[in-house]
């Protein structure tokens, strides 16, 4: 059914879509160009943040132009292969992400906490593990929870009340028991979201605290802007999809769902290369260097 009807202002909101969608391809393009050929940006932090721009381009990419066609051609339809096919890839791509995003907290957790120890605890051979992880992660995620969700009778109305194929909504359509997707979803869930999300509250935890022991107050600024605009961005990526997962469907309402869907799926793509590498000195500095040589 989409993220909005047509009606008043629907032209607007696809307007934003768009141009959110365009940004965020581009701005994760051009992180992973920079990252791939700028010599100064090959260290491990660069390394996993040009995967995590991958992810989200990739991600981003599965929901947003299906939703966008449907809305132009007025006629908002998906086989069951292809809704197959969606709901895996999107699980897949998030839980990587999810996943990532925990590990890329412990990075910065020891490049800042233990500065001397980080070479030997952030080696390349630890990056490729991270990354190897991620993906392991999300792929167990999809592989689990995909065919149990898409074997399910579907005898309930065939309507989806959302902008695209998410296990949750698809679950709301399906009849029979569903006490097998339950607890694969809920010990998944545990997995892909809680242990993540403590691992990065951790992390900045420990972090605020050595930036806070700091004696430079110019530094200390720094720092806590820093850290605050990226636990905003992962607090809003792991809050919505806790939502989304974990809380009880009596808590949920198609306009709720579609909304905190929203967030993680549309916008958090657009946030992250802003927030974690395109306001970064060292980034901005090879981006100038690529634009002097042109």
């Amino acid at each position: 059914m989409g993220l909005f009807t047509h009606g008043k202002g629907s032209g607007f909101f696809f307007g934003v879509i768009c141009a959110i969608f365009f940004m965020a391809v581009i701005a994760n393009g051009v992180m992973v160009f920079l990252i791939n050929i700028d010599p100064h940006l090959h260290t491990p932090m660069y390394f996993l943040l040009s995967h995590l721009s991958l992810i989200d381009i990739l991600y981003i990419s599965t929901i947003v132009p299906k939703m966008l066609v449907d809305y132009l051609v007025g006629q908002g339809t998906i086989s069951f292969i292809a809704c197959t096919a969606q709901c895996f890839l999107y699980m897949g791509f998030m839980g990587a992400e999810f996943f990532l995003l925990g590990l890329m907290a412990y990075d910065r957790y020891v490049a800042i906490c233990n500065p001397l120890h980080y070479p030997v605890l952030i080696s390349q051979r630890v990056c490729c593990m991270i990354l190897a992880s991620s993906w392991f992660g999300g792929a167990l995620d999809t592989f689990l929870l995909t065919p149990i969700t898409m074997s399910l009778p579907f005898c309930a109305s065939h309507q989806i009340n959302h902008f695209f194929c998410e296990a949750p909504t698809m679950l709301r359509l399906a009849c029979g028991d569903k006490t097998a997707y339950e607890t694969v979803m809920y010990v998944c869930c545990v997995a892909m979201l809680l242990i993540p999300f403590s691992v990065v509250t951790a992390s900045y935890t420990r972090i605020l605290i050595t930036v806070q022991q700091m004696t430079s107050a110019e530094g200390r600024k720094k720092a806590f802007a820093t850290c605050s605009s990226h636990m905003t961005v992962v607090t809003l990526f792991y809050g919505t999809a806790l939502y989304t997962y974990m809380l009880p469907q009596s808590y949920h309402t198609p306009i709720k769902d579609k909304v905190f869907s929203a967030f993680y799926t549309i916008l958090t793509p657009l946030l992250n290369p802003l927030i974690y590498s395109l306001r970064n000195r060292d980034v901005m500095g090879a981006l100038k260097r690529v634009v002097a040589r042109c």
